[in-house]
């Protein structure tokens, strides 16, 4: 090797030190892509730049071209730069709309870098909060046809504390399936595969937010006639569950996941919000929380088995895994259409406003023919939201029911049960 190659690549290799530690590489097709703040690419490689052995002629450009580039790109991005291995011999070119600098290695691209508080937002995964929502508000208005019971203040804490538990759920199952090696460049779920958040920070705001929840929830004691051993007791099965999903126990990897989903999502959330409402245990939201509870156990079950091969690389055993796709397909489409056989049952023996929420139906099967072709990647967003006008329509048809047509609201009390 000539004296020449040698310092070649020694600046190369300087380059590629100095991007290290704030870097987001990833090979692909013969590319690497490196993406770091805009201010620290323009400083960092300003010395490597300058070096004829870096970039042979004639595909060198001297650094006061680059950075007069990069200034007047900074003034518009302020947030990142990211270099491409183009492999090409051209000096710049459009790539997605903006303007690169290329050299005979690298492809340097200014842009622009999500903020703090939407990485955050995005490891939260806010679009499955319908699946919280919507069995708190069930529940309170259950509370009300039956017993007249209902408070504005208990309710919007009820769902403060059930988003907090599930928003740090999320951020543990983001953690643990990282740790675990589940997730990948293909899962939903990317947060720490692209490095959009530090492992430190993903606990750190998990624990902040279970920490709001517990304080959401001695504010609902004071506020909430129902006893304090009560909504304790439920109150932390609904948050063990969101830890225990994939934290400790790590359910989902054994084929129990499914199960705790269905509990959790469907009885125990109804149940909390309808005691913090009337301060009585009853039947009745064991009855009507079963439609919500199979169309969110709908979002994870079509979730997982788009997942199947990684969960299967990484060890993992769920349902979806179990099943097969055959019957992972036949689970869905059960998960989907049965609330509305309960709802065409209940509507046709007791009150006719519970066919409401079967307007929703006409979604349901295009989602059926989605996943019968294997169209997967979105599918978790759209059952989602399909819970939320499935949900709102079925709790407007429980609020404009009249009382009397619906399935018996008996307390537990009645049966001499003693729990009040």
């Amino acid at each position: 090797m000539t004296t020449d190659q040698v310092k070649r690549q020694s600046n190369l290799d300087i380059l590629e030190t100095s991007f290290n530690t704030k870097t987001r590489i990833q090979t692909r097709n013969g590319h690497v892509k490196i993406q770091l703040p805009l201010s620290e690419a323009s400083t960092q490689t300003d010395e490597c730049l300058q070096s004829e052995y870096l970039f042979p002629n004639p595909f060198f450009y001297g650094p006061s071209t680059i950075n007069d580039q990069l200034t007047s790109t900074s003034e518009e991005l302020q947030s990142g730069i990211s270099a491409e291995d183009t492999m090409s011999s051209e000096h710049s070119q459009q790539v997605n709309g903006k303007t690169g600098f290329v050299s005979e290695n690298f492809h340097f691209v200014p842009v622009k870098k999500k903020s703090v508080l939407s990485s955050y937002l995005i490891a939260l995964r806010p679009w499955s909060f319908t699946a919280s929502f919507t069995p708190v508000a069930l529940g309170s208005c259950l509370a009300y046809k039956s017993q007249g019971a209902f408070n504005i203040s208990v309710f919007f804490t009820a769902v403060f504390i059930a988003l907090c538990v599930h928003a740090a759920g999320n951020l543990v199952n983001t953690y643990f399936d990282f740790v675990r090696g589940v997730d990948n460049k293909k899962s939903d779920d990317r947060t720490l595969v692209d490095n959009i958040l530090l492992p430190n920070d993903v606990v750190t705001l998990g624990v902040f937010l279970y920490i709001a929840g517990c304080a959401g929830f001695l504010l609902l004691n004071v506020l909430s006639p129902a006893k304090l051993e009560h909504l304790a007791l439920i109150y932390f099965c609904g948050l063990s569950s969101s830890f225990f999903y994939t934290g400790g126990l790590g359910l989902k990897y054994i084929a129990l996941g499914d199960l705790l989903i269905v509990l959790t999502f469907g009885p125990v959330t109804v149940v909390f919000a309808y005691l913090s409402q009337t301060g009585q245990l009853s039947l009745v939201p064991l009855i009507y929380a079963i439609p919500l509870a199979l169309n969110t156990e709908a979002i994870l079950h079509c979730n997982n088995t788009r997942d199947m091969d990684s969960d299967r690389l990484a060890g993992a055993i769920t349902l979806a895994i179990i099943l097969g796709k055959t019957g992972s397909y036949c689970l869905f489409c059960f998960l989907l259409f049965a609330p509305y056989l309960l709802f065409v049952i209940i509507g046709v023996n007791y009150s006719p406003w519970i066919l409401l929420p079967a307007l929703s139906i006409l979604l349901v099967f295009n989602l059926e023919k989605e996943f019968r072709r294997g169209e997967l990647s979105g599918m978790p967003h759209k059952v989602a939201r399909l819970n939320i006008v499935m949900g709102s329509l079925y709790i407007l048809a429980v609020y404009m029911a009249d009382p009397g047509t619906l399935p018996t609201m008996t307390p537990l009390g009645s049966y001499s049960t003693g729990i009040y």
